[in-house]
């Protein structure tokens, strides 16, 4: 009962609505502008860097505070791959995944979120420390392919891709000796994070149809040169 309570918390705390908050500070309802998302990347095309920021901080922070909660409750916080049971890992993920399934269908807004990439980023990241480097990894990733490419879509592809593989290469032992077996116990990681790339991918299927058309906006770099 503890675990589905913290799993519905998880679910309402992702599903707080924070790009839409603040577009109505501004004076205006960001569904109606830009691409109509309610995420950070189009808070910042619209409303500029400063409040595309703050909204991706509170959409990593929404995902983040229910699953370092939960940790805490359920006693798995700090805890070792190998310390957990399996059990103990589907209930901490489903919490995770609850706050990201909250902010792509939030309740309050009539199920019609963003895409989930900043509140993953929070609520896989927060999973100390089982999936924390792996989150950071794709972080990285995200970061270097946005630096690269200046398409926000293809940086969040592919750092959601890298996160099933960097949750595989943590649970590998260093000696090598018992490669199956780690994988087997790691496999409610390695289900839900790839699951999640899917989804990630699934949501941005109008960004890949943009992609293929020429038609998906670029994003402005600090250090871009400006004619």
């Amino acid at each position: 009962m503890t675990w589905l309570l913290l799993i519905l918390a998880g679910y309402l705390a992702g599903s707080i609505p924070f790009g839409l908050i603040i577009g109505r500070f501004h004076g205006i309802d960001i569904r109606e502008h830009g691409s109509k998302n309610i995420g950070a990347t189009n808070v910042g095309r619209v409303l500029g860097r400063t409040s595309g920021g703050f909204c991706f901080a509170l959409d990593v922070l929404k995902g983040a505070a229910p699953v370092l909660i939960a940790g805490w409750i359920g006693g798995v916080l700090g805890q070792s791959l190998t310390e957990l049971t399996q059990t103990e890992m589907w209930s901490w993920l489903a919490v995770a995944a609850a706050a990201v399934a909250g902010h792509m269908m939030p309740v309050f807004i009539g199920f019609k979120g963003g895409k989930g990439v900043a509140t993953a980023f929070g609520a896989m990241g927060a999973m100390w420390p089982l999936l924390t480097i792996p989150t950071l990894v794709a972080l990285v990733v995200w970061y270097t392919a946005l630096r690269l490419t200046k398409y926000v879509s293809v940086a969040s592809m592919l750092a959601a891709c890298s996160l099933p593989i960097g949750a595989a290469l943590a649970a590998v032992p260093p000696d090598m000796q018992g490669v199956g077996h780690a994988l087997w116990h790691a496999s409610p990681l390695l289900i839900v994070t790839l699951a999640l790339a899917v989804m990630v991918i699934y949501r941005h299927r109008g960004n890949i149809a943009r992609l293929r058309r020429g038609e998906e906006p670029k994003t402005k770099l600090k250090d871009d040169h400006r004619p």
